[in-house]
């Protein structure tokens, strides 16, 4: 049993303030990515996938945040990976085919790449 003093009891049932919720864990990756800090935003939005407990469309926003900060910190083959998880989940998803569509065109694999920003563009209005 863990021994905490009232204080620190009355805060623990009050909005997570001893604890580090997945809520908590999710606004400090978005506000990591808007300040560009995309390596450490993948980090974060990796952890917090691997501990949820939720399944399928629940997690699309964290998928697609996690597969957006890999692929602007350059690490293309986890953002195609990602982005295609992502896909398996909803295949109509067109930022997850843009996503996809340009860590293909950034590896020199245009015509791989090709597909996808069609998708992308049928289903979402994203141009290459």
């Amino acid at each position: 049993m863990t021994d905490f003093t009232p204080f620190e009891d009355l805060l623990r049932g009050h909005a997570g303030l001893l604890e580090d919720t997945a809520h908590d864990r999710w606004v400090r990756a978005q506000s990591l990515f808007a300040e560009k800090a995309y390596r450490e935003a993948a980090v974060l939005l990796a952890e917090l996938l691997e501990d949820s407990t939720d399944v399928g469309h629940e997690l699309t926003d964290a998928r697609l945040l996690l597969a957006r900060s890999l692929y602007h910190s350059a690490q293309l083959n986890g953002a195609i990976r990602v982005a295609t998880e992502l896909l398996e989940h909803d295949p109509n998803e067109p930022y997850a085919h843009l996503l996809v569509g340009r860590s293909l065109q950034r590896q020199g694999k245009p015509d791989e790449a090709q597909p996808h920003m069609r998708l992308a563009e049928l289903l979402g209005g994203y141009t290459a």
